[in-house]
């Protein structure tokens, strides 16, 4: 896979596009999973147009999958990745370790932070995706009217309800798609997952 270092802009890549693969491990097999796992990831994280790359492990007497998402900038990009010779050499060399075929699904659009509607591995319930994504927000609302807003309000930034409202909801939305959830969902998948 080749790094470009100015990917050309499609209509669509402002859009990006994720793919969700779910992996059964068969039993005794979960170190040469893992050993694979390493060997794809550094390849997976060199293909144009990645944003993020996130392995959810199995959460012992929980969860039995492993479940691999990547974000790619456009659904383009995430196509090239999926249709590659080297995905479907990775692929081939995993099999063995595979209970159930290589599975995945792909959604266009905004990111998302739980695993979407139709995912194979469970989701959480909406309770704790509710309270997950309220203790990730109301910190972020608070910082960025108590703290950026005064900010830019003093480097001559109008003050005017609306363009507040704007430039505060757009800095809370892209901390949180590009930078909050990714690691806060991660940090806290025992308990997102825990019954």
């Amino acid at each position: 896979m080749n790094n470009d270092t100015a990917p050309s802009r499609h209509p669509d890549a402002d859009h990006g596009a994720t793919v969700v693969i779910t992996h059964r491990i068969r039993h005794g097999m979960h170190a040469q999973y893992e050993a694979w796992l390493a060997e794809v990831a550094a390849s997976s994280q060199a293909a144009a147009g990645l944003i993020d790359w996130q392995v959810v492990r199995p959460v012992k007497g929980i969860t039995t999958a492993y479940t691999v998402i990547l974000r790619f900038e456009s659904p383009q990009r995430l196509q090239q990745w999926m249709g590659s010779a080297q995905r479907a050499a990775h692929i081939e060399r995993v099999k063995p370790f595979l209970a159930r075929d290589d599975e995945f699904f792909v959604r266009s659009g905004l990111d998302f932070w739980f695993s979407p509607e139709g995912a194979k591995a469970r989701l959480p319930v909406r309770w704790k995706q509710f309270l997950l994504t309220w203790s990730a927000i109301f910190p972020l609302s608070l910082a960025t009217s108590q703290l950026v807003l005064p900010l830019l309000h003093g480097a001559g930034l109008p003050h005017w309800r609306g363009l507040d409202g704007l430039i505060g909801s757009g800095m809370v939305v892209a901390l949180m798609v590009y930078v909050v959830m990714p690691r806060y969902t991660r940090l806290a998948q025992r308990w997102l997952f825990a019954r």
